[in-house]
């Protein structure tokens, strides 16, 4: 128990600070020595621009798998769930607009612009000669 809230505190480092206002770690694995999976949940946080509504929250839309730089030789797969919000006023379900993906990948957009630069394309993106 002691050792999982050391890698909470240590996990708060690695990942983007961006993340981290907004989403809560709920449970890091380690599902193999090549792979770190950790589980993000975003926190119950109004959207902007709805502040003068009344929402609920509709629980979370399915989990997105997003892969972030790697840590000591073991791929970081990161599992995000998003909040859904029912605006009372009018029954319509809204999320908020997140970018946390390169498009067209599943890199979270740092790790794809550290790979970019690097080798000069994303490895997802271009067939192996």
């Amino acid at each position: 128990m002691k050792n999982d809230v050391h890698l909470f505190s240590l996990v708060k480092y690695i990942l983007p600070e961006e993340i981290l206002n907004y989403f809560d770690i709920i449970k890091i694995e380690e599902q193999s020595a090549k792979e770190l999976h950790i589980y993000l949940d975003e926190r119950s946080i109004i959207p902007e621009g709805y502040s003068t509504f009344t929402l609920s929250s509709k629980g979370f839309h399915a989990e997105a798998l997003t892969k972030d730089f790697p840590i000591r030789n073991r791929s970081v797969m990161l599992h995000v769930r998003r909040r859904r919000w029912l605006v009372e006023q009018t029954n319509k379900v809204i999320s908020r607009d997140w970018n946390l993906v390169a498009e067209g990948t599943r890199y979270t957009q740092s790790f794809a612009a550290f790979l970019k630069g690097v080798i000069g394309y994303l490895p997802d993106s271009k067939p192996f000669p």
